[in-house]
């Protein structure tokens, strides 16, 4: 390594080398290192964020499509692969309009508020398990989960100044609805991951993605323990792992595990406006809710962030429930950088698979009225979320 470091110094002037070696021995100090592979994963996350935004809304309209039997998008590119690049183009050109009696600062403002916080979220969220031997989160934290909620809670204030600043009788009611739905399903969200947290014993979303590694997924009823792929084909080595994985702390457990999924999974709905709860925009009553007076960036802000909020809840949801980057049999990023990849791989295969069902529901059932949404998140999610920690804890005491 000395005679390469020597070699190289010959091709600059000693001040020069001097400033390299330096700022070389700076980047791989402990801090240094911290802060350049933080920026490094933060830049490539949004990137493929971003990237998969756009692909999601030209997957909503073939899917949509399909449902309804038509085409869909299908002129620009191969099957319509450009389209989100045009419609991104179009949002640009288009003149950005401000109503006359508009609150301009907050008017401007309340897009901004609605796409940031998803994107926070999912700076807590371990999108891998390591790749070379770099963690693949860009911020672990040990109260992960609670920042979740608080920071997840902001959105609504995007929408609500939305409404208002608007100056108009239609978004005003669109963002007066949206107060009082997410308010009402952010009690729910927040009660049905508690018995997680009773489960693992921390808030930590690394720690509750590793249980899950070893104990099985949420949802899972039994895990196999220590099967691998060589255990697959000797049967007595297989029963013995599933046999392992089967006991009755597992199967008690499973049954509050796959009400908090329920619940959460409904809720998340309920958050990210989408049908059956789409009220805040309704556009057969409202025009288009919160975001009626909306045009060109302001619109594309809106729209960008329902969808990025469907990527993060629905990354919420496979961090919490369903392993997050983890599969049976496969091992993490220790084993090698191509394990690190398969795990990214497996942790937004996961978050597409629930994506497709989002779009599957909202083109499948029809729109609650309002009393009925707020009669499911108070009367019934509401009460049953605050049941389902007492039969956690009634299991965990017996079962300890």
């Amino acid at each position: 390594m000395d005679d390469f470091s020597n070699f190289i110094s010959h091709f600059f002037s000693p001040a020069a080398w001097t400033f390299l070696k330096t700022l070389g021995e700076g980047l791989m100090s402990p801090i240094g290192f911290l802060i350049w592979t933080t920026l490094l994963k933060s830049a490539i996350l949004l990137g493929i964020i971003l990237g998969l935004v756009s692909y999601t809304v030209y997957a909503e309209r073939r899917v949509s499509a399909l449902i309804q039997d038509r085409l869909g998008p299908n002129r620009v590119g191969w099957q319509g692969l450009l389209q989100p690049i045009a419609d991104a183009v179009k949002l640009l050109l288009k003149e950005n309009f401000t109503p006359k009696n508009a609150n301009y600062f907050y008017f401007r403002l309340a897009p901004k508020l609605v796409m940031i916080p998803p994107i926070l979220v999912l700076g807590v969220l371990p999108f891998g398990s390591s790749l070379f031997g770099v963690q693949m989160t860009i911020a672990s934290i040990n109260v992960g989960a609670i920042y979740v909620l608080a920071i997840s809670s902001i959105s609504v204030y995007g929408i609500v100044l939305a409404g208002w600043a608007s100056n108009s009788k239609y978004p005003f009611l669109g963002g007066i609805r949206s107060t009082s739905q997410m308010i009402s399903y952010e009690l729910s969200l927040a009660l049905s991951i508690v018995p997680i947290f009773m489960v693992v014993g921390s808030l930590n979303l690394n720690t509750i993605v590793q249980y899950q590694v070893e104990q099985g997924w949420m949802i899972a009823p039994f895990w196999p323990q220590g099967m691998s792929w060589h255990a697959l084909f000797h049967p007595a080595a297989a029963w013995q792992a599933i046999a392992a994985g089967i006991s009755l702390r597992h199967l008690l457990l499973w049954i509050p595990l796959i009400i908090s999924f329920f619940i959460f999974f409904v809720s998340m709905f309920a958050e990210t406006n989408r049908l059956p709860f789409d009220l805040p925009e309704a556009e057969q009553e409202l025009i288009g809710g919160y975001h009626t007076e909306y045009s060109s960036m302001g619109f594309a802000l809106f729209f960008l962030g329902e969808y990025t909020a469907m990527i993060s809840g629905a990354g919420v949801i496979t961090t919490l429930f369903l392993g997050g980057w983890s599969l049976p049999f496969i091992p993490d990023g220790s084993h090698g950088w191509v394990w690190g990849l398969i795990n990214i791989g497996t942790f937004f295969a996961k978050i597409i698979a629930l994506l497709f069902v989002f779009i599957w529901v909202r083109w499948t059932l029809p729109r609650f009225r309002y009393d009925q949404l707020m009669r499911l998140g108070w009367y019934f999610f509401f009460e049953l979320a605050v049941v389902n920690i007492f039969l956690t804890a009634l299991i965990l005491t017996y079962v300890k």
